[in-house]
């Protein structure tokens, strides 16, 4: 029996999931790039379903919510698209703004929703971007971190990245200043960070270009970060 409903939109790879369906829990990866056929099921009855979902349509959040009102979801989380709002695309603002003047706005509305929704459900959530102007156009972040501040949560025997080796440190060892809008009884996770070389990271000069892969990857809920959520927060939930 599922100890309840957890949901993420914007969520290609399912890994800020997997905590909570190892543990039990029914969980929902929404995002445009879905197609349906996948899901993972875990011997502990949990669960993720990638669930092909067009979330920069206001009714498929209308929707969601009177498909999810009621039905026990206990937990809850948003990964917006941050091209148009991350200040390290700074430069490129100024050609956007000239083909289109909302663009940013657009942008901006796509994390408000993820909020809206998650008030509506009454639920614990975070919302997360880089450093962007959505601090200036919704609200100020209520947290940040780096990803290395939750390396120490990834067990050594599991310090390589599953997916990408090759691009992401092991242990979530690299910086990467991550901000996080929460709400409805949100538990900010204790950091156990691991050592991480001073400076920017290094780890994505092997990526180029602007292709969904590299988009992808450099949006990767950090693993430690991920099991740090769930231990801080599945806690507080009455099951």
């Amino acid at each position: 029996m599922t100890k309840g409903i957890v949901i993420s939109l914007y969520d290609y790879t399912g890994e800020a999931l997997r905590p909570w369906a190892e543990a039990g829990y029914t969980c929902y990866a929404y995002d445009i790039q879905h197609d349906n056929s996948t899901r993972w099921d875990f011997k502990g009855g949990g669960s993720v379903e990638f669930v092909y979902a067009d979330l920069h349509n206001y009714d498929t959040l209308y929707n969601l919510y009177h498909e999810m009102n009621g039905q026990g979801v206990v937990f809850a989380m948003g990964f917006p698209v941050c091209t148009d709002l991350a200040v390290s695309g700074a430069r490129h603002f100024k050609t956007k703004a000239e083909r289109d003047p909302e663009f940013q706005w657009k942008a901006a509305s796509y994390a408000m929703w993820c909020g809206e929704l998650f008030d509506l459900l009454d639920v614990p959530y975070f919302i997360e971007n880089p450093v962007s102007v959505l601090a200036s156009i919704w609200r100020k972040p209520d947290h940040s971190f780096h990803p290395w501040y939750y390396g120490g949560y990834i067990p050594e025997e599991q310090a390589e990245h599953p997916k990408w080796p090759e691009y992401i440190a092991p242990r979530d060892a690299y910086p990467k200043k991550t901000c996080l809008w929460t709400g409805g009884g949100f538990v900010m996770p204790k950091a156990l960070p691991v050592a991480v070389d001073a400076g920017y990271s290094q780890q994505y000069k092997k990526l180029g270009g602007k292709s969904m892969k590299t988009k992808n990857i450099r949006s990767a809920t950090p693993r430690g970060f991920a099991r740090a959520v769930f231990e801080a927060n599945q806690k507080e939930l009455v099951v």
